[in-house]
C-alpha cells in the first residue's frame, strides 16, 4: 500500500503564490480596504445572531484561536454553524445576543470602544480575559473549538493529515516523519 504525503511542500511555484497573495493582502490591508469586522453581508445572512452581535463574535473568535494562516472564512463558517444551533434554541441565541453586548459594554468600559473596534489584539485579550468566567465566554470557546478545527480545510491548513486509522495507524504514516529534528 503506498501511502501519500500531504504536506505541503514549499517550491518556488508555491513561493511565487504565496508572496503575491501576500503582497496584494497587505496592500489591501494598508490601504483600509480589508478590516477583520467588516463583514456585512455574511453577518446578515445569519438568521439567529444579530448583525452586528455576528462581527463582535467573529473577532471574539479570532482572538480567542488565532491562525495567521487561517483566513474570515472558516471563521465564519464556525460562527454559522452556531447560528444554525442558535437558530433552533431562543435561549442560545439570547445568550449570544446578549453576550456579544456584553462583550461591547466591558471593551467600552476598559478600552473606550466597541470590541470589534479596539485595533491591538493585546487590549481585546485583556477584554476577554474580564468575562472570561461568564457562561457566554464559556460557550463560545467551547463551542467554537469543535465548529473551527471540525472543518476538513482547516486540517489542510494547520497540516493535519486526518484520521489514520484506516491506515494502519500513525505508527505507518507519520509516526516516523522527524524532518526537523533529523538536522539537530
Amino acid at each position: 500500500m503506498r501511502v501519500l504525503d500531504k504536506r505541503t511542500r514549499f517550491n518556488r511555484r508555491n513561493f511565487l503564490k504565496s508572496s503575491a497573495a501576500s503582497v496584494a493582502a497587505a496592500g489591501a490591508v494598508s490601504s483600509g480596504v480589508v478590516s477583520i469586522a467588516s463583514t456585512p453581508a455574511w453577518a446578515d445572512a445569519l438568521t439567529a445572531i444579530k448583525p452586528d452581535a455576528a462581527r463582535t463574535l467573529l473577532v471574539m473568535v479570532r482572538d480567542l484561536y488565532p491562525h495567521d494562516r487561517l483566513g474570515g472564512a472558516y471563521y465564519e463558517k464556525a460562527l454559522a454553524s452556531m447560528d444554525q444551533e442558535a437558530a433552533k434554541d431562543a435561549t442560545l441565541a439570547d445568550q449570544l445576543n446578549e453576550g456579544a453586548v456584553a462583550l461591547d459594554t466591558a471593551a467600552r468600559r476598559l478600552r473606550s470602544a466597541p470590541y470589534a473596534a479596539i485595533p491591538a489584539e493585546a487590549d481585546r485579550v485583556t477584554v476577554l480575559k474580564s468575562i472570561e468566567t461568564t457562561p457566554f465566554f464559556h460557550k463560545v470557546r467551547g463551542d467554537m473549538v469543535v465548529a473551527l478545527y471540525n472543518q476538513p480545510e482547516v486540517w489542510a491548513k494547520l497540516g493535519y493529515e486526518g484520521a489514520s486509522a484506516e491506515y494502519g495507524g500513525y505508527i505507518h504514516r507519520g509516526f516516523d516523519d522527524l524532518d526537523w529534528i533529523k538536522d539537530a
